[in-house]
């Protein structure tokens, strides 16, 4: 039998997966009119002309949700997309996205394709008919460009749009370069889209660890099976899949990610040659980092141990949740060597990313 997004809503606080929260709830019949209108058969004959080959209802609108960190945007979208018994069905991250947006534009530029957009926008239009877009973030003209010729080209497909983002609208490429380019993309998003703030006070994830352990040590078996279960409960159970950023021009690719949190090893981010650059761009994409298996460090993994030291400034600048496994306690990782000095800061960085409340302004 099908169940409204609010029965499964409410199934998800009885198995105290989900917590009663009001504007969560406020925001599900909105989705569950979207999902009705997707799962509704094509109208048919001359009349379908009137409504586009999506079968979406002359004049409807999709949904820009937006509001703070961790208050379960993303989770609502994920729920109807997941909900939706219709095929064309699609939800992808915003970095993900543009990096294959930027890939298609690529190989259609190989082929000598003038306007290189028009056929990555035609795929689109023509597999989609529900898109969701998780945590829009415009972060450099060329991609506020891209992004609203796809949004009109989708519209005029008559697809159905929801996004999540941090911020309204008008906030979007806030104070950026050319910014009066863009301003065209944020009136179509008002006209073609419901702009709902998620209004709920509690921010979850700052929530599910307030109180709990998020340092591990040593790195074992028991520390995996911690952060493993605290993975489980940040993603709703998500298996996590790549996500690409693109940084100064080449692909960084972060294998697992999943609402908005990223589980990787001391060694996928800091064994490879990553500068702060690469730092930058995952604390800017993710908000919550579980990282495992950080060794004792010395001269022995001098290179390694630098990119460590890097990438925590990231995460602390950017105010990212950070839950880790060790070989020991912050101030015991790099006791003698080169750099052994200056790690006392970092040593002291984790230390206070360790308190309850940290992260939870960002």
């Amino acid at each position: 039998m099908r169940q409204t997004l609010i029965e499964i809503h409410e199934a998800g606080i009885a198995a105290g997966r989900l917590r009663p929260d009001p504007a969560q709830r406020a925001v599900l019949p909105m989705l569950e009119a979207i999902r009705a209108r997707i799962e509704a058969p094509p109208r048919r004959g001359r009349i379908a002309g009137l409504f586009g080959r999506k079968g979406a209802e002359a004049g409807a609108k999709g949904l820009y949700l937006w509001g703070g960190v961790g208050r379960g945007k993303s989770m609502l979208m994920d729920m109807m997309a997941a909900a939706t018994e219709a095929p064309g069905v699609e939800r992808v991250h915003f970095h993900a996205f543009m990096q294959g947006v930027h890939r298609g534009m690529h190989a259609a530029r190989a082929r000598g394709v003038t306007d290189a957009l028009a056929p990555v926008a035609d795929d689109l239009a023509g597999r989609v008919r529900l898109f969701c877009l998780d945590e829009m973030q415009i972060s450099d003209i060329t991609d506020a460009m891209v992004v609203g010729r796809l949004f009109q080209r989708l519209f005029d497909a008559g697809v159905m749009v929801v996004t999540t983002s941090n911020r309204p609208p008008e906030d979007l490429y806030k104070d950026g370069l050319n910014r009066a380019l863009f301003l065209p993309f944020i009136d179509l998003i008002r006209a073609r889209m419901d702009v709902v703030e998620l209004e709920s006070p509690t921010d979850y994830r700052q929530h599910r660890l307030t109180g709990a352990q998020v340092w591990f040590a040593p790195s074992d078996g028991a520390a995996r099976a911690a952060i493993g279960a605290i993975w489980s409960d940040l993603t709703g159970g998500a298996t996590g899949g790549p996500m690409v950023l693109r940084v100064n021009g080449r692909d960084l690719v972060l294998d697992q990610v999943a609402n908005g949190v990223l589980r990787a090893s001391f060694w996928d981010l800091c064994g490879r040659p990553l500068g702060p650059a690469d730092y930058l761009a995952i604390a800017g994409a993710v908000r919550v980092v579980l990282l495992e298996d950080i060794p004792r460090m010395s001269a022995a993994n001098y290179n390694e141990a630098k990119r460590f030291v890097t990438m925590i400034d990231a995460l602390y600048e950017g105010r990212v949740r950070l839950i880790a496994s060790a070989a020991d306690e912050p101030e015991r990782l790099y006791l003698e060597g080169a750099g052994s000095f200056e790690f006392e800061r970092t040593a002291s960085r984790l230390r206070e990313m360790q308190a309850a409340d940290w992260g939870s302004d960002g």
